[in-house]
């Protein structure tokens, strides 16, 4: 899975923390420069004590979700990891992720020529695994992960709060009874991990589900 020389215009910040923290998250952002985020609930699933990437149990967790240019982001990200105590475990984790096309908000600062030109690209080697699937379908996903080499992820219900409702992420229409898991994997893992989910769950199946990875440019709080 290659990545794209050209720097990102726009980062996507994750932020996974205990429930009640995702409000401290958005004040901290907002005080670099960030004009908001969403935030969204799900629980963790990772056990593992050797390589655990979301260093989170079985709990209830908070994700929050920012658009921001990428000077922004590295402010907010700093900030993020010092005031949350991002080196200590189980205090949650950040990463960033690329965006290539923004529309809908006028909100987001963009950086000059110059400080586009002095970033460098992200190097780490962490890839976000996202996996759209049928409501009762996300344990199955964490489990065909795990065979390939996953440690865990966070689940997301994407249910509307009315019958005829959709919920949104990323501005992308989810029905109602889905669950959305999201699994940070090593790049080395990614493959094998989306290729056991596809023919365990029978991904290519049209209706079984959507699975789509984003290349991870900044990471805190993950530890081996």
């Amino acid at each position: 899975m290659s990545r794209k020389n050209e720097a990102p215009q726009f980062e996507l910040i994750h932020v996974i923390v205990n429930v009640g923290i995702g409000s401290k998250v958005v004040k901290i952002a907002k005080k670099c420069g960030i004009s908001g985020g969403t935030i969204y609930l799900g629980r963790g699933t990772v056990q593992s004590k050797l390589l655990n990437l979301f260093a989170i149990s079985d709990i209830r967790k908070e994700i929050v979700i920012m658009l921001a240019n990428p000077t922004d982001t590295r402010k907010a990200m700093d900030a993020l990891y010092r005031q949350l105590h991002l080196e200590k475990s189980n205090h949650g984790i950040a990463f960033t992720t690329g965006v290539s096309m923004i529309a809908g908000t006028k909100n987001i600062n963009k950086e000059s020529k110059e400080e586009s030109i002095q970033r460098s690209e992200g190097t780490s080697m962490y890839q976000n695994i996202m996996i759209v699937v049928d409501k009762g379908n996300a344990e199955n996903v964490i489990e065909a992960a795990k065979k390939a080499g996953s440690k865990g992820g966070t689940i997301i219900n994407a249910r509307g709060s009315g019958i005829h409702e959709t919920a949104k992420l990323f501005a992308m229409d989810i029905e109602p009874e889905k669950e959305i898991v999201m699994i940070l994997s090593e790049e080395k893992y990614t493959e094998p991990i989306v290729e056991n989910i596809q023919i365990e769950l029978e991904i290519d199946k049209p209706g079984n589900g959507i699975i789509f990875v984003q290349d991870v440019l900044q990471t805190y709080g993950i530890y081996k």
